[in-house]
């Protein structure tokens, strides 16, 4: 701890996109439109279901959960971004650096975990329509959900914090991961990493995986076509938004360990810290005919 101590430096230099000035500009413009896009629309999804009892549901429950996170996740990294983006400043003090790293390590963690509870509900509306309200009633809900916010504190505060003991030796810049930095074997850095990937991330999926092929044979069973149309609509936002989730983090998983790999991976982080949460809203509520309804009134109010 004392040899971390000693070498931790007051600021760290992100260098982000900085080898690409010509690119910062455009990227500052587009980041700032899908910041401002996402703050709307995960706003939306928040309080509209608490303006109608209607939406009273678990499953918007667990979508407002998802859109608390995005609205968490953006407000954590977009601004520190922007000044980034903006001007020759690309500095981050030291503090500001491990908040954003404890927090951005929770909410991704947290995020794969709403997303299995999500699709075990959707599982329980589709395939137990009759025992559903029976099955996913509040205290469960409630449960499943701060059982998700609370493992993913947990990963983060172990990774996090031994990734922050870890001796930088006067390194800070800061490229694409800070393990990076370390002048000491990370192997148990890396185990940690890898425990944790399996737990958060391989683990749901493989629950996601397992509630859509369970609920894809229910939707067949289903004789009527207008049946299996409302059935896949229930279900259709949920699985682009696990693809868009999952795919992201799966294509920078499996690049190569190369220069032109490490740069489409700062595209991939961006894609996913800024552009993910701004569409998740947008696919939730696009075809969804129930937060359509109740935002009308609103609309017209104003």
């Amino acid at each position: 701890m004392g040899l971390a101590n000693a070498n931790t430096p007051e600021v760290f230099v992100l260098l982000g996109f900085s080898a690409r000035p010509s690119l910062e500009p455009i990227l500052f413009a587009l980041v700032s439109i899908f910041y401002v896009v996402s703050i709307v629309g995960n706003s939306i999804i928040i309080l509209v279901p608490c303006m109608d009892v209607h939406l009273h549901t678990p499953m918007y429950f667990f979508l407002a959960n998802l859109s608390f996170l995005g609205l968490s996740l953006i407000t954590s990294i977009v601004p520190q971004l922007l000044v980034n983006l903006w001007g020759p400043q690309k500095t981050i003090s030291y503090g500001g650096c491990v908040v954003q790293f404890y927090i951005s390590h929770w909410l991704g963690a947290t995020e794969c975990v709403l997303l299995a509870v999500t699709s075990y509900d959707r599982y329980a509306a589709i395939c137990r329509p009759l025992h559903y309200t029976v099955i996913m009633h509040p205290q469960l809900c409630a449960g499943l959900a701060f059982t998700s916010w609370l493992g993913g504190l947990t990963t983060s505060l172990v990774g996090s914090t031994l990734t922050m003991l870890l001796p930088l030796c006067g390194n800070n810049h800061i490229d694409l991961l800070i393990m990076q930095l370390a002048c000491m074997d990370t192997s148990l850095n890396e185990i940690e990493m890898y425990v944790a990937s399996f737990i958060f991330v391989v683990l749901p999926l493989g629950l996601i995986l397992v509630s859509s092929g369970h609920i894809a044979r229910a939707v067949l069973k289903i004789k009527s076509a207008e049946g299996r149309r409302k059935a896949f609509n229930t279900c259709s936002s949920h699985v682009a938004v696990v693809s868009l989730y999952y795919g992201s983090i799966i294509f920078m998983y499996l690049q190569p360990a190369k220069s032109n790999s490490h740069e489409q991976g700062k595209f991939i982080a961006l894609f996913y810290t800024v552009v993910t949460p701004m569409l998740n809203p947008l696919i939730y509520t696009l075809r969804n005919k129930d937060v359509k309804r109740a935002f009308k009134p609103i609309l017209m109010e104003n």
